[in-house]
C-alpha cells in the first residue's frame, strides 16, 4: 500500500476503537489479514484462551505504531476478519461437554459408550473447525494475504498450516512453546492443543520442525524427536541457557536454530513460550522462557537471513482482569505482521 492512499489517516493520533491496530485497513486492502478463533475446547488445565481474540484487539489500541527497524511499518496495511461468532457459539457449548469427559478420563471413567459420544461429539467439532479454518485461510492465501491466525488455544492453526500446504511446495515451521505439543491425541482428543505439531508432522511438504524454548515435554514426546532422523529439531530452554551460562550469545544461538530452517517458514507461537510473567493467565504456564524482545530478535533474524515467513499464529493469549497478557500478545502480533510483510517484500 501506498501512504498516498490513506492521507487523511494520522498515525500518531489516538487509535480508533473497533479496528486492529486503529488501522484504516479492511481484509479487501489488507496485506496481513488475522484471522481470530475464539476456541479453547480441548485445554486441559485453564481456560480463557478462547477470550484472546477480542482481547488482543481490544488491547492492539495502546500499541504505538512506530516501529523503529521498519519505516512507515503501519502502511503495510493490517485487518482483523470479521469475528466468527457461531465459532464462539460452538466453543462455548462443546466445552462443557469436554469438561465432562476430561473429568471422566481423569477418574479412570471414561472407557463408556455415554463418554465415546462426548469424545466423538467434540473431536467432530474439531475437525470442523479444521476444514473451516482451512477453507477460510486458503481464500485469502489466493489472494496473496499473508494470515496470521490468533487463538484460541493452540489446537487452532492446524487448518491453516494445511491451507499454507497447498499453497507452498515446502516449508518448515519455527515453534515458540513452552511445550512440544507432540502428544498423539492427547486425553483422547484428536486435535488437542498438546497434539498440534504431531498433526502438523502429517503434513508431506512440512519439511522440517524447529522447535524454541521447550521446558515441559513427554518421555515420548522426546523418543519422538529422537526418531524423526532430524525431522524435528529440539531447543529447549534448558540447552539454551546452558549455552548462555556457559558463554555463548543470543545471537550465536539464534543464528544456529534459523540455520536448521528451510527458505519458507511458518511461525507458530504459544505465548507461554515467553516467561510466565509477560503471559501470568495462559492456559499452562511453565517457569523460564524467552524474553520478548529474545523472541522479536530471533524472528528479526529469520527475515535477515533471508528467509520468507509465509504465515504464522499466535495462541493461549488467555486475558486476565488487567489485560496485560492482550497487552503483550497484541505487540507481539503488530511485531510478527510487520516482518512477515517485509520477508515478502
Amino acid at each position: 500500500m501506498s501512504k498516498k492512499t490513506i492521507p487523511t489517516f494520522d498515525p500518531d493520533a489516538p487509535a480508533a476503537v473497533g479496528s486492529l491496530f486503529g488501522l484504516p485497513y479492511t481484509v479487501e486492502n489488507a496485506r496481513v489479514v488475522a484471522l481470530p478463533i475464539p476456541w479453547d475446547v480441548t485445554v486441559s488445565y485453564q481456560t480463557g484462551a478462547s477470550k484472546g481474540p477480542k482481547a488482543i484487539l481490544n488491547a492492539s489500541c495502546q500499541v504505538d505504531l512506530f516501529d523503529e527497524n521498519i519505516p512507515d511499518a503501519w502502511n503495510i496495511g493490517i485487518a482483523m476478519d470479521k469475528f466468527p461468532t457461531d465459532i464462539e457459539k460452538k466453543n462455548i457449548a462443546l466445552r462443557k461437554k469436554a469438561e465432562v469427559y476430561i473429568d471422566a478420563f481423569v477418574e479412570g471413567k471414561a472407557d463408556t459408550k455415554a463418554m465415546h459420544k462426548i469424545r466423538d461429539e467434540v473431536n467432530k467439532g474439531c475437525d470442523d473447525l479444521r476444514k473451516w479454518i482451512k477453507k477460510r485461510s486458503l481464500q485469502f492465501l489466493k489472494r496473496n494475504k499473508i494470515v496470521g491466525l490468533i487463538g484460541g488455544d493452540h489446537s487452532t492453526p492446524l487448518g491453516l498450516m494445511e491451507a499454507v500446504s497447498e499453497s507452498c511446495k515446502s516449508f518448515g515451521i519455527l515453534h515458540v512453546d513452552a511445550h512440544c505439543d507432540l502428544r498423539n491425541a492427547y486425553e483422547g482428543f484428536t486435535y488437542s492443543h498438546a497434539s498440534i505439531m504431531f498433526n502438523a508432522l502429517k503434513i508431506k511438504n512440512m519439511e522440517r520442525l524447529v522447535q524454541v524454548g521447550i521446558r515441559d515435554f513427554s518421555q515420548g514426546e522426546k523418543k519422538l524427536i529422537d526418531d524423526s532422523k532430524g525431522r524435528v529439531r529440539l531447543f529447549s530452554d534448558k540447552s539454551m541457557k546452558d549455552k548462555m551460562y556457559n558463554g555463548s550469545t543470543w545471537q550465536e544461538i539464534v543464528k544456529n536454530i534459523i540455520s536448521q530452517l528451510p527458505k519458507n517458514v511458518y511461525i507458530s507461537f504459544d505465548i507461554d513460550g515467553l516467561d510466565p510473567k509477560l503471559c501470568p493467565h495462559t492456559g499452562t504456564p511453565v517457569p523460564g522462557g524467552l524474553e520478548f524482545h529474545q523472541a522479536v530478535y530471533l524472528i528479526e533474524q529469520v527475515v535477515e537471513s533471508g528467509r520468507k515467513i509465509i504465515s504464522f499464529d499466535i495462541n493461549e493469549v488467555a486475558p486476565g482482569d488487567d489485560e496485560w497478557d492482550a497487552n503483550v500478545g497484541a505487540r507481539l502480533l503488530y511485531k510478527m505482521s510487520n516482518l512477515a510483510a517485509l520477508s515478502n517484500s
